[in-house]
């Protein structure tokens, strides 16, 4: 009796089960790991500091084979990916300033694995901010004082080691009461809106901005963190201090003081959706809740205007 290997009989099995391919091509592939959760802790004598993060890693190269012809020689497992943004995570000082970080991971792929050609790292950074206590900031409690994040895409190419950035923050949650109007729009057959003087202007502000593509020396020089709180903090001013004619001309001047606060940018998107809070009719009840009376609100869940746009500098135009 003669026994076959059982590698070489569910080969025979699975070529015997493919289909036709002969019009069928592998136009792109990636694959690694996605959702790897990590929360590094740095101890300075007295003081502690944590940063959590969400982690995902992609890689693409020649893997071709791993897809057409089950043949997994090519494959660094995703196992193998989770492994090392953790290995890195406990062995860098710069799991805070997450571009920095992005970049030792894809720099470690490519430098360990040949037939890698890029690698696509995804972050995103949870808030952490210190408990005060007694007025002061604690050594090593902390609290979620809000649910935006920080977050960052870097693309590394080993062809001419280029390396492309984008950073963002997300799911900032703001509201002001008042100092925002909106009237003087297109109006037809199918519109019901009514003009306003006055209203509440809230959104969810998803911010992204794309630095100039440079070198890997000259990305390693600049302030990511310092960045990331001037832009929030723009965008916080803006929204508080604009009379807002629309969320369309706040958008671009958040964009205008971005982008000539900081000339590593080329150029920065925002998308707001517009967080509707609709007067509560009372009239029923001898209340007058509208115009300038208006004081109770219901928060409207859906449907939701979107505001999105990018802005770039002129001399970036093709």
């Amino acid at each position: 009796m003669h026994f076959i290997p059982l590698f070489i009989y569910f080969q025979k099995k699975r070529k015997k089960n493919m289909p036709n391919s002969d019009n069928v091509y592998l136009k792109k592939a990636r694959y690694g790991k996605d959702l790897v959760h990590l929360l590094r802790v740095y101890k300075e004598e007295n003081i502690q500091h944590c940063t959590e993060l969400t982690v995902k890693l992609l890689l693409e190269g020649d893997i071709e084979t791993s897809y057409t012809k089950a043949n997994n020689s090519v494959v660094v497992t995703t196992d193998t990916c989770k492994n090392t943004i953790n290995i890195l995570a406990k062995k860098s000082p710069h799991v805070d300033n997450i571009e920095i970080f992005a970049q030792e991971i894809t720099e470690h792929i490519l430098r360990q694995y040949t037939h890698i050609s890029a690698a696509f790292v995804d972050i995103i950074k949870h808030r952490w901010s210190r408990l005060i206590v007694d007025g002061q900031a604690h050594p090593y409690a902390f609290h979620r004082d809000g649910e935006d994040v920080q977050t960052t895409h870097v693309e590394h190419y080993r062809a001419g080691n280029q390396i492309h950035i984008t950073s963002g923050l997300d799911r900032l949650l703001v509201l002001k009461t008042t100092g925002s109007t909106f009237y003087n729009f297109l109006v037809d057959q199918y519109t019901t809106l009514e003009p306003t003087w006055d209203r509440i202007f809230s959104t969810m502000i998803n911010c992204k901005w794309t630095f100039h593509p440079k070198q890997q020396p000259a990305l390693q020089q600049i302030d990511y963190k310092a960045i990331h709180a001037a832009i929030k903090q723009i965008t916080c001013d803006i929204f508080a201090k604009d009379d807002s004619a629309s969320v369309q001309a706040t958008l671009y001047m958040m964009q205008q003081h971005i982008l000539s606060t900081f000339p590593e940018i080329a150029e920065v998107s925002y998308a707001l959706p517009n967080k509707h809070y609709v007067g509560i009719d009372l009239s029923k009840f001898n209340i007058n809740n509208k115009g300038k009376h208006t004081t109770l609100f219901h928060p409207q869940a859906d449907p939701s205007g979107l505001i999105t746009a990018t802005a770039a500098r002129k001399e970036s135009k093709l």
